[in-house]
């Protein structure tokens, strides 16, 4: 049977003797309470008399009533509530697509330092010779061409870049010690238009380019700045783009439309919709780019099938620098470009973008054996603030795709949750939220209902809550249950006199019985509602405090819950214990009902039908 939280009215100047919230009775039947002031439990049964509709989380005491988990870490409650954990919040099979560790043994390091004495100052020499035999061309080709690329390039000026440019691009690629395998069939600019390339691991990714026939690129306009290599970039006629103006990538889309629909007066684009690079380990989010022109899309697969990984650059791993020079002191480096069959779109798919993006990546993640995630670039935004904020950086991802569209939430709010979470997780080990961080947080002590409320937070149940979990606990459990009506139910219940202000003392009163800690000091926590620093709480100072910490609302309604689940189970025991005391087994005849009896008390009183606990606070995930 489960343990029963006492009621302790703890008022200065009177010892009460605590009753239990089953409705334990003091001398002569009568229920014990000072003398003007409700006790917690009949405070909290008056309120249930204004209050009917509460939300409550009732599903999740039915899933409570098959078996309880245990908990993980020690010292953890068993848990009483068991929320459905839906399958389209999981965590994503590849936790941090954004990190490459590789550790060289000696071996390869000594073996490095040797050839590189020999190759890498050739391969230097031979790279700078080719870019200086390039830059001509380059500059010829875009002499006297509009600025910005607004017309293409005709005739001889074309067929001399196509050429040129192609030919010095595979021998310089070769002479940096690339051994190319190219599989499948490059598809001509009216049978594809657009390219997309996954997955985008590396700078050197851009040997597609030369083998697909120099089509256009999508780049950043300050690479068309850079000493020589601006001027041949430009040459390809590449498509520019800002990842932080948001005009800037309207009118991206709106070019790539417009060249894919040129029935080939521009070159065809090629395009890596994943927006960043990654470690090859799944695909990420496609971003739409490639896809809203609603033109058949050629596919195209890269690996590095090498035994060394010097090519894979991500946002923590080897600098830029230092995978050059790791690439150019091996002896050679594979590389396998598939180019898989056109996929031609369906009408749905011309329609929805988003789909046309999926299915073609999910056929891309089969032929390469990988899973797919929601990570985007938005989650590299996130992990470098984490580090800004002092956190692991990566405990800012959060598959930021899936979350913002199933919670509906925009970077900047969840970007503003980080700064809340490190404030929390910052003294941690790891950047991961304990129980005693959380306790500190809210300013309260580590007791039954907040272990509950701490849990429900904790997914995957190992004793932590990653940011992750933090983001999914506000939108779920704890944003839908800060309704208004919760909040004036919580400030009659403080306000014991009616007075329609909350002093400290009534403040502690309920605090300290509802959490079962009468020595609780509440003076910090009630100083930080108190803004006008009056010593008593209006509603509204009451109201700013909740909505901005909807996690009290979740545990004013999980203490409410759980108080309500353990009445229902004890009064079910008790009728049960009457009906074998009172009825003789063997020869009754009388079935026993097969429905408890609606608990009439302080916690669910006459009126409140069990029907108002039908709904649940937690948002669908």
């Amino acid at each position: 049977m489960p343990v029963f939280f006492p009621f302790q009215s703890v008022v200065p100047g009177k010892t009460v003797r605590p009753s239990l919230a089953a409705g334990g009775q003091g001398q002569g039947g009568q229920r014990r309470r000072p003398e003007g002031r409700l006790s917690a439990g009949a405070a909290r049964g008056r309120l249930m008399r204004t209050g009917g509709g509460m939300t409550l989380c009732t599903e999740a005491a039915a899933a409570a009533a098959a078996g309880k988990e245990a908990a993980a870490g020690a010292g953890m409650a068993q848990r009483v509530f068991i929320l459905p954990r839906q399958q389209s919040l999981y965590p994503p099979s590849v936790l941090n697509p954004f990190v490459h560790r590789q550790r060289l043994s000696a071996g390869d390091k000594a073996r490095m330092i040797f050839l590189g004495i020999i190759l890498l100052p050739l391969r230097i020499i031979c790279i700078a010779i080719i870019l200086l035999l390039t830059w001509p061309f380059a500059a010829i080709a875009t002499y006297s061409q509009p600025p910005g690329g607004s017309a293409p390039l005709k005739g001889w000026k074309r067929r001399m870049i196509q050429i040129v440019l192609k030919g010095l691009g595979r021998s310089m690629f070769f002479l940096m010690g690339f051994q190319v395998t190219v599989k499948g069939k490059v598809a001509s600019p009216l049978e594809a238009p657009i390219f997309a390339v996954a997955p985008h691991s590396s700078f050197f990714d851009g040997i597609v380019c030369v083998l697909a026939g120099l089509p256009s690129m999508v780049s950043r306009p300050e690479n068309l700045a850079a000493p020589i290599f601006g001027r041949i970039l430009s040459s390809l006629q590449p498509v520019l783009v800002s990842r932080q103006d948001p005009d800037s990538r309207r009118n991206t889309i709106n070019e790539i439309t417009k060249r894919a629909t040129s029935a080939g007066q521009w070159p065809q684009i090629l395009i890596f919709p994943e927006g960043t690079c990654t470690n090859r380990s799944c695909l990420i989010t496609f971003k739409q780019g490639a896809f809203i022109p609603g033109v058949p899309v050629q596919p195209v697969l890269l690996r590095y099938p090498n035994r060394m990984d010097t090519v894979t650059w991500t946002w923590q791993g080897y600098s830029f620098k230092q995978l050059c020079a790791m690439t150019m002191c091996q002896p050679f480096t594979r590389v396998e470009v598939e180019f898989l069959p056109v996929h031609v779109p369906t009408e749905e798919e011309k329609k929805d973008p988003v789909l046309f993006a999926n299915r073609v990546r999910n056929n891309m993640a089969t032929t390469l054996n990988v899973p797919t995630t929601d990570h985007t670039f938005e989650d590299c935004r996130l992990m470098i603030s984490a580090g800004q904020l002092t956190l692991p950086m990566d405990a800012g991802l959060v598959e930021f795709t899936k979350i913002s569209k199933k919670l509906n939430l925009k970077w900047d709010h969840i970007r503003d949750q980080l700064d809340t979470y490190a404030a929390i997780a910052g003294a941690s080990k790891g950047g991961r939220i304990g129980i005693e961080e959380f306790a500190d947080y809210l300013k309260l002590p580590v007791s039954d209902v907040l272990r509950e409320l701490f849990l429900l937070f904790d997914r995957n149940g190992d004793g932590t809550i990653d940011f992750r979990e933090y983001v999914i606990g506000l939108s779920v459990i704890c944003n839908p249950a800060n309704t208004e009506e919760t909040i004036q139910m919580a400030f009659k219940l403080f306000d014991m006199d009616d007075d329609g202000i909350i002093t400290e003392d009534e403040f502690a009163c309920i605090l300290q019985s509802s959490l079962g800690v009468p020595d609780l000091d509440v003076s910090k926590l009630f100083k930080e509602i108190d803004a006008d620093e009056t010593r008593k709480l209006s509603y509204n100072e009451f109201k700013d405090f909740a909505l901005k910490h909807p996690e009290y609302a979740k545990l004013f309604t999980t203490y409410l819950e759980l108080q309500r689940c353990q009445l229902e189970a004890s009064e079910e025991d008790s009728y049960q214990s009457s009906e074998v005391k009172h009825t003789p087994v063997a020869k009754s005849k009388t079935p026993v009902s097969e429905t408890a009896p609606v608990a009439r008390n302080q916690i669910c009183p006459e009126g409140y039908e069990s029907d108002n606990l039908s709904t649940s606070d937690k948002k669908d995930d």
